[in-house]
């Protein structure tokens, strides 16, 4: 059986639509050494006070009723969709992280749809792709990362990248690239946010779930 793909449709039909402000950073997006594919990294301009707040709310909210979750694997579920509504600074992460985007893309007019992946101890995340037909680019962000929490791995260009996350780092990736995540052999949870990126003329599409 497929792995369900994860739309940007459906993550802006379970949450608020995040545009990006009229904010300029002084990081810039740097292409990961080593590596044929067009994969980029940067770090959180205030990552001490985002990561609290992130952690601190998910581990709030991940049991809330209203809270979906979907891509149930190995009795985990990996996508867990918690708004701003719960956690107030999601919003600041996603204005950031549309603002590296649109730099990456050079095109203006960016939304993001994300979602929360909390790996406890001895998990891992399978393999999958964020493609479908209307998402422009894909990230990662780390809220926490533990030493020997897993791996980022992402296979491309007849070659696989091994990426050690860090806490308040952001990986970026075309939606095609397919990649996993390595078992967690630390004692603690690793928790980050999937994010995908696309034009904001997807609102007029938002009022038919079309999840098969």
């Amino acid at each position: 059986m497929a792995k369900p793909k994860t739309r940007l449709r459906e993550q802006l039909h379970n949450q608020e639509k995040h545009t990006p402000k009229h904010i300029v950073l002084n990081n810039h997006p740097e292409q990961i050494k080593n590596c044929e594919a067009d994969i980029f990294k940067v770090y959180s301009t205030a990552p001490n006070t985002l990561n609290t707040a992130l952690k601190t709310g998910f581990f709030n909210h991940y049991e809330d009723t209203e809270v979906k979750r979907t891509h149930l694997f190995n009795g985990r579920y990996e996508n867990i969709y918690i708004t701003s509504k719960h956690i107030t600074e999601l919003d600041t992460l996603l204005q950031e992280a549309c603002v590296y985007a649109s730099e990456l893309l050079n095109i203006d007019g960016l939304q993001a749809g994300c979602w929360f992946n909390s790996m406890p101890p001895n998990a891992i995340t399978t393999l999958h792709s964020h493609d479908d037909d209307d998402e422009l680019l894909s990230a990662v962000y780390y809220v926490a990362a533990p030493e020997n929490s897993g791996d980022l791995i992402i296979h491309a260009d007849n070659e696989n990248l091994r990426i050690t996350p860090e806490a308040g780092m952001f990986v970026f990736f075309k939606p095609d690239v397919v990649h996993e995540v390595t078992k967690n052999l630390s004692s603690e949870s690793r928790l980050s946010i999937g994010i995908n990126f696309g034009l904001k003329r997807v609102n007029d599409l938002l009022s038919t779930d079309k999840r098969g």
